[in-house]
């Protein structure tokens, strides 16, 4: 198995290089991005749920900003935003703007470098395809100078070389536009968890002060 596919590859020519470089690449960053995401969803969960959300129940909107305080996830950055407006006797509408506010400082952070996937996994399949084109352009250049008998075995050998180089750029393209839909629908997943929160919030303060509700 190993010796077919370092054949493959050798067979590919040299536009297989930079297209393993742009896997490695991708792959790379899907990783990072994978390892940083988890690490994000379970330290909300946890300052979320065993800090801020049991000081909000209880109506203690002192100690859920100590909460907030105490943690350095992103969800607690948001509702801080929020409980603080709050503790300074500010309208709904504030409360809202400063969560709003603390999502979109907390959104990059979340979608850094996600996007470079689909544009590496565009860039692998082009590669591919260049590769190709310039392997069927040296290859019909060499059958013109050959042999009329051996034209056609020439001919097929070089256009399976270069079809090569295509094959690899899919192989490459398509896990990294399949990392990058896993890492989208876990970034939507954490930012849904953010509304979530906001909107658990919001609702504790309008059972409590219907008028400030209105």
């Amino acid at each position: 198995m190993l010796e077919t596919v370092v054949r493959f590859f050798q067979e590919g020519g040299p536009f297989m290089y930079p297209i393993a470089l742009v896997l490695l690449l991708g792959l790379a960053i899907a990783i990072e991005r994978f390892i940083y995401l988890s690490g994000v969803r379970r330290r909300n969960r946890v300052a979320f749920e065993k800090g801020i959300l049991p000081a909000l129940q209880k109506k203690d909107y002192q100690r859920a900003m100590k909460a907030a305080n105490a943690s350095d996830s992103a969800i607690a950055s948001i509702m801080g935003a929020g409980i603080g407006r709050l503790l300074n006797n500010r309208r709904r509408e504030d409360i809202e703007y400063a969560m709003e506010e603390g999502l979109m400082e907390v959104l990059p952070r979340l979608e850094k470098r996600t996007q470079y996937l689909a544009t590496l996994a565009n860039v692998s399949t082009l590669l591919g395809l260049l590769g190709t084109i310039i392997g069927l352009i040296a290859a019909f250049t060499a059958v013109a100078n050959a042999d009329p008998s051996q034209k056609a075995t020439l001919l097929s050998e070089s256009i399976s070389v270069a079809m090569n180089t295509t094959a690899f750029g899919l192989m490459s393209a398509i896990p990294l536009l399949m990392f990058h839909a896993l890492l989208q629908t876990r970034t939507n997943d954490i930012v849904d968890s953010f509304e979530m929160a906001g909107v658990k919030l919001l609702n504790i303060i309008s059972d409590q002060n219907p008028q400030q509700a209105a």
